[in-house]
């Protein structure tokens, strides 16, 4: 799926600015500063939005497309903030044969959330990934770092609720 911009508002901090700044500052001037600097930025951020390839651009001196080249072509890059539940459904060949697409499909209307979106509350992301290797049990998805495999489109459902629970009381204990 293309890693298209995030509707969800940039909630950076100044700790998590400060940070950056460190760490551009430590690799400025150095041969291919870039890719440890988004590498380090998106531990700081969990993603990196176009607030953060900005200061990375303005912080290296770089043009910002050089920044937004590197971060739309490497896949371990991010745009997107993830959920607190995360759902990926992998679309390799042996998984999208079996009906990966309905199973993307069926969770996005379940979630109200379509591939590379996050929901509104930031609560549910849901993606549409390349193989992860886990041919022989297709089709795969996982949630957070929970995979499953072999599933049909009728137990799909129940998975989510689980997990969809799970944070309900989560947040219910943290009130």
């Amino acid at each position: 799926m293309p890693n298209t911009k995030t509707t969800v508002p940039f909630t950076g901090t100044k700790e998590q600015e400060a940070a950056l700044k460190e760490v551009i500052a430590f690799h400025k001037g150095q041969p291919g500063a870039s890719m440890p600097v988004l590498q380090a930025a998106q531990e700081i951020y969990g993603y990196l939005p176009e607030e953060v390839q900005i200061m990375v651009a303005d912080g290296l001196e770089i043009p910002l497309t050089e920044v937004y080249g590197i971060v739309s072509f490497y896949s371990q890059f991010v745009m997107n903030p993830k959920g607190k539940i995360n759902i990926a459904v992998c679309m390799g060949t042996a998984c999208y044969v079996v009906g990966a697409g309905d199973i993307l499909d069926d969770i996005s209307e379940k979630v109200c959330c379509k591939a590379g979106e996050i929901t509104d509350d930031g609560k549910i992301s849901v993606e549409a990934t390349r193989c992860i290797g886990a041919c022989g049990l297709a089709p795969v998805l996982t949630i957070n770092e929970d995979v499953y495999g072999k599933l049909s489109r009728g137990e799909i459902e129940p998975v989510i609720d689980s997990y969809l629970a799970k944070l309900a009381a989560l947040e219910a204990g943290e009130a």
